[in-house]
């Protein structure tokens, strides 16, 4: 069950950034747009399944970043980027993991169940050192495609929308939760 959570998480959350964001950063940045988002929800997907699952969100957040490939990108667009798109997708699903783990043998465990509560601050942390990673590794992947002189682009474009992604959705995560407790308490 947990599996299908986290696909269709990852597919609802691409989708809403394809339809939606997509769109409207291209006026302003069309090259760039290609390979990155200003706001990227999966990433906070990312690192809030791995936050629960560990190592087992890997395979669902590559079927849900395969599945919303396959859905939301235009075929030109898919068709320029399937050479690596394989590439970009394993990549994207384990850098949370990376850093999670990298974070543990610093000292710091952050995983669901291993502290005492869910560490905000631990969770911006984590996905900023994901995103560092999966930016990097993106625009490593995606070098032979991108111009030289858009590279130092792309990396802060990735960089800057998997962190913002992350923290919207933990913002709407707060007020879900918040909202639930309070509706059960007036149900009480």
């Amino acid at each position: 069950m947990t599996f299908l959570i986290v696909t269709c998480a990852y597919v609802f959350c691409h989708g809403l950034i394809a339809l939606v964001v997509t769109p409207a950063q291209s006026i302003f940045l069309p090259e760039e747009t290609v390979f990155a988002s200003l706001l990227y929800l999966p990433h906070g997907v990312r690192v809030l399944a791995t936050w629960a699952l560990g190592w087992r969100a890997i395979p669902a957040l590559v079927v849900g970043a395969s599945i919303a490939e396959w859905l939301f990108t235009p075929t030109d667009r898919f068709n320029f980027l399937e050479p690596v798109l394989l590439e970009s997708i394993l990549a994207g699903a384990v850098s949370a993991f990376l850093a999670f783990e990298l974070v543990r043998l610093a000292g710091f465990d952050f995983y669901a169940g291993r502290a005492r509560k869910l560490s905000w601050k631990g969770m911006i942390t984590i996905g900023a050192i994901s995103s560092v990673i999966n930016s990097l590794a993106q625009t490593l992947i995606f070098s032979g495609l991108i111009g030289l002189e858009k590279l130092v682009e792309v990396l802060i474009l990735y960089a800057v929308g998997d962190l913002v992604g992350l923290v919207v959705c933990m913002v709407a995560l707060m007020f879900i939760f918040r909202w639930s407790r309070f509706y059960r308490g007036v149900e009480s």
